[in-house]
């Protein structure tokens, strides 16, 4: 049959794949808590599902990391461990360090400005010790360099990446009284790097700004995990 030309976009998703992002926004967003086991029959019931998608989505979330199955036995969110926390940020760290370096390149003056005013938004959040609010500018301000490295390879590991640090930050983020200065400062350097379109200091400063964080998130999953 001839196709015909310049077709409307279809704007469908498969029951798998919003199953799979429900899912997978839940454990990110720390509404299925670590540890907690999850039934299959239960979340199709409340999504609206057969439990096939839900299966299907069960074995990606298994491969990527988010979920733990025991044939013939339960099937649970995977539990933070205080290792998570270096196996994750020290790839985002090397990552995001590159994406950085590339960023100096094409940034513009509207991006610089940008990351000021998230910088700004981010610090004002963390003034009123709220928690969510400042992952949500911080995630943003990151968004933009990374985008502007331009590269799709890049932003696609940066991303997976990024759904598993979402936990740990929930944790990290919410604690009040948590010293958070430091990212502010090392924000301040990362943009002032890129606006002086210096790739080695912006790659340093990013790479700081995942790295010095570590030890302090770890011990905050160790207490509430009681490792």
């Amino acid at each position: 049959m001839p196709i015909p030309q310049n077709p409307p976009k279809l704007n469908r998703i498969s029951a798998k794949d919003m199953t799979l992002k429900q899912l997978r926004d839940w454990i990110t967003q720390g509404i299925l808590q670590p540890g907690e086991k999850i039934n299959d029959s239960e979340l199709a019931e409340a999504l609206g599902v057969s439990r096939t998608p839900v299966r299907e989505a069960f074995q990606l979330l298994e491969y990527q990391g988010f979920i733990e199955m025991i044939p013939g036995k339960e099937t649970r969110i995977k539990p933070l461990v205080a290792t998570d926390v270096t196996n994750i940020y020290r790839p985002l760290a090397a990552l995001e360090a590159i994406a950085a370096e590339m960023a100096t390149e094409k940034i513009g003056d509207k991006d610089i400005k940008k990351l000021w005013e998230y910088n700004q938004n981010f610090a004002k959040a963390l003034e009123h010790q709220e928690g969510l609010t400042a992952m949500d500018w911080d995630k943003q301000l990151h968004q933009i360099i990374v985008n502007k490295a331009d590269n799709p390879y890049l932003s696609t590991s940066i991303s997976m990446l990024h759904m598993h640090a979402h936990r740990i930050e929930i944790i990290y983020f919410q604690q009040k009284g948590m010293p958070a200065n430091q990212s502010i400062k090392e924000h301040e350097q990362l943009i002032t790097a890129l606006e002086q379109r210096n790739p080695h200091q912006a790659a340093e400063a990013m790479r700081h700004n995942w790295l010095r964080p570590m030890q302090v998130i770890a011990e905050q999953i160790r207490k509430s995990t009681r490792i």
